[in-house]
């Protein structure tokens, strides 16, 4: 069947355009899950952040404190910045990202783990309870992940949000949250 060769693209053109529509139309209402890994891999060609907002709600970057680096049990080193906050203040995401855990460990009590521009591993941490968020779930800077509190090994100090940055290892967010000074 040698159909005229116009024909034959007419046909591939309108195919096309119909295939384009649809997938137009489909994405925005497809699952983040299923969206999930499109936007991991756009994420990993992206440039690591050089600013970040301060991650907890009505806390500028004025009230913090470089807690980097300070002595923990058993030998340990902090690796990353406690943000001091009355209990149940909203934690926020810093960057665009997917969330890659909603759970709990020993030393973080209840956590969540955002992937972010560059392959950073975001890390929020004591929480003390989750917003409305699943794994896979596509996030933008300033959704609500969870709030602050002090779970995990962080029991029976004030309530907190313990916020580090993975990036092969631990890098210090303090100055990423300085960087953008904001009023008290």
């Amino acid at each position: 069947m040698n159909a005229n060769p116009v024909l034959r693209f007419i046909r591939r053109i309108v195919v096309l355009s119909l295939l384009a529509a649809l997938a137009v139309w489909a994405w925005p209402r497809l699952p983040d899950a299923a969206r999930a890994p499109w936007h991991m891999a756009r994420l990993a060609w992206q440039e690591a952040p050089t600013s970040l907002p301060v991650p907890v709600q009505g806390i500028s970057s004025r009230r913090l404190t470089d807690t980097w680096g300070a002595a923990r049990s058993n030998g340990r080193r902090h690796e990353g910045i406690d943000i001091f906050a009355p209990r149940g203040t909203p934690v926020l995401s810093t960057t665009e990202g997917v969330v890659m855990q909603v759970g709990t460990n020993n030393l973080g009590g209840q956590v969540v783990w955002v992937l972010g521009p560059g392959r950073q591993r975001h890390y929020y941490a004591h929480l003390d309870g989750y917003a409305d968020i699943e794994r896979g779930q596509l996030v933008a800077p300033g959704d609500v992940l969870g709030y602050v509190g002090n779970t995990g090994n962080a029991q029976g100090t004030p309530p907190h949000l313990h916020y580090g940055i993975y990036d092969g290892g631990a890098i210090n967010p303090y100055a990423l949250l300085v960087t953008k000074r904001t009023p008290p």
